[in-house]
């Protein structure tokens, strides 16, 4: 069994030591683009080795998937892998704002086992436990339990004219903040149309789920995770009596993305 308080140490320092980069404390940031429109910072890569070597040590059998290290394919033949990103939010983070957090996950089997958000910048901690549960600095969450779709509460800050029938509220940047907030009942409903990867969710979807939220693709389907393309279409997290018929309510854009 995986030492818990080991590992939320290490994921506590990590936070320590992206605060160490957060112009929002102060320092200066060096920042650049991997490809346009993709950002990245000093902050990040520290963080991704910082993680690297000590959940390594912590668990030398799981393999490793992050966003910023270099995807090496022997993890396929793994059990379990490490999920990460090192810096989700990273534009927030860049701007010193403070929608950004530490994502870790275990996946087993290609399932979510443990997921750790850390957002030092916010003094939140967030954590899940298949099958036990998900807390935010030590509360129990309970999702929202809200029963129609219109009026529902999503994190954004613009909305199509077919989604008008939708209320926004506070948008952090990092997409797994977003995601949780529906575990906390912040929110009711966050829905992405286009590719993402794996390391953007798994600890979040986790959380949200043992909060009580359903969380599948923009189809409807569930995930699964250590997939040979890190790669999903589309996601949907929600309180649970509004996910069919929020389903219903991307179907079309859904396929016609996928045409493109």
């Amino acid at each position: 069994m995986i030492d818990r308080s080991r590992l939320e140490a290490i994921v506590d320092e990590a936070g320590r030591i992206a605060h160490g980069f957060w112009p929002g404390a102060g320092h200066a940031v060096n920042s650049w683009e991997k490809e346009p429109g993709s950002p990245v910072c000093e902050g990040d890569i520290e963080v991704d080795g910082y993680l690297r070597r000590h959940l390594g040590e912590l668990l030398p059998s799981a393999g490793w998937l992050s966003e910023e290290t270099a995807d090496d394919p022997q993890r396929l033949d793994k059990g379990l892998i490490w999920l990460v990103d090192p810096i989700d939010g990273t534009r927030d983070f860049i701007r010193g704002r403070s929608g950004w957090c530490i994502s870790v996950a275990l996946i087993s089997e290609g399932r979510p086992l443990l997921g750790i958000l850390d957002a030092p910048a916010r003094g939140e901690k967030w954590i899940a436990v298949a099958g036990q549960g998900a807390w935010r600095n030590g509360q129990r969450l309970k999702a929202s339990t809200r029963s129609e779709l219109h009026g529902a509460r999503v994190p954004t800050t613009s909305l199509a004219k077919v989604d008008q029938i939708l209320s926004m509220v506070d948008q952090p940047n990092s997409i797994a903040l977003r995601v949780a907030m529906v575990g906390a009942d912040e929110a009711d409903l966050v829905a992405t149309l286009r590719w993402g990867f794996e390391w953007d969710i798994g600890a979040a979807t986790l959380i949200a789920r043992e909060a009580g939220a359903t969380v599948t693709d923009a189809f409807g389907r569930p995930f699964e995770y250590n997939k040979r393309d890190p790669r999903a279409f589309g996601m949907l997290v929600s309180a649970p009596d509004i996910h069919s018929a929020a389903v219903d309510h991307l179907a079309e854009r859904a396929n016609q993305f996928l045409i493109k």
